[in-house]
């Protein structure tokens, strides 16, 4: 198709389309003459990730140039590629200093990772994540907040399961890594929605007279 009918069919605009394939998010397509190109269904489909990374996913022009980069790589393990998927979209928190609290919340997710088993390495982008998390809620007088960690780590467990089972059935690598990223960016989405409709259900049942 043209760049013209790849943009009606998205809903992407042509200036936009060919900012992307400057920036190295969307691969240029097929040079047909020497001032038209012609793009194909992987074009749309990269193109509709691009848009929900960014509208519902937040995240960076650079950022989506990373994660589409893993999407892309054929010469890694599958693992691999996951993991380095979800670290370049796990969010990175600015902290108030290596302070008490953070030491404390650093120990609690060393002792979290080793009690539950996890081969999470200490250093992992979430684990650095939900240190300054328990640091933050500490900070401001919520410390007490780490004991429902290991909860919420059952509710984690029982979500990742059901993110592997999704992706599970992808035929190839690109879909895999796909799968995972729109799944995490997108599924994060999704269960904040879902654990405020359940909040307010608890409320409501719990005080609403």
């Amino acid at each position: 198709m043209r760049i013209g009918e790849l943009s009606r069919r998205t809903g992407v605009s042509v200036p936009t389309i060919k900012y992307y394939v400057r920036e190295g998010l969307l691969p240029a397509g097929e040079l047909s003459s020497p001032n038209q190109a012609s793009y194909d269904d992987r074009h749309e489909r990269r193109l509709r990730l691009i848009r929900a990374l960014l509208d519902i996913g937040g995240l960076s022009v650079a950022a989506i140039r990373e994660v589409v980069a893993a999407v892309d790589d054929p010469d890694r393990s599958v693992h691999k590629v996951l993991g380095e998927a979800a670290h370049r979209i796990t969010p990175r928190f600015a902290h108030g200093g290596d302070d008490a609290s953070l030491a404390r919340a650093r120990d609690e997710v060393g002792r979290l990772i080793a009690r539950r088993g996890w081969q999470v390495d200490v250093g992992d982008p979430a684990a650095t994540a939900l240190s300054e998390t328990l640091a933050a809620l500490d900070r401001v007088g919520h410390g007490a907040f780490a004991e429902v960690l290991d909860d919420y780590a059952d509710a984690a467990d029982r979500v990742a399961d059901a993110d592997l089972a999704y992706v599970a059935g992808r035929a190839g690598l690109d879909d895999l890594v796909e799968g995972v990223v729109v799944g995490t960016v997108l599924g994060d989405a999704m269960l904040a929605s879902l654990r405020r409709l359940a909040q307010t259900h608890r409320s409501a049942k719990t005080y609403v007279d």
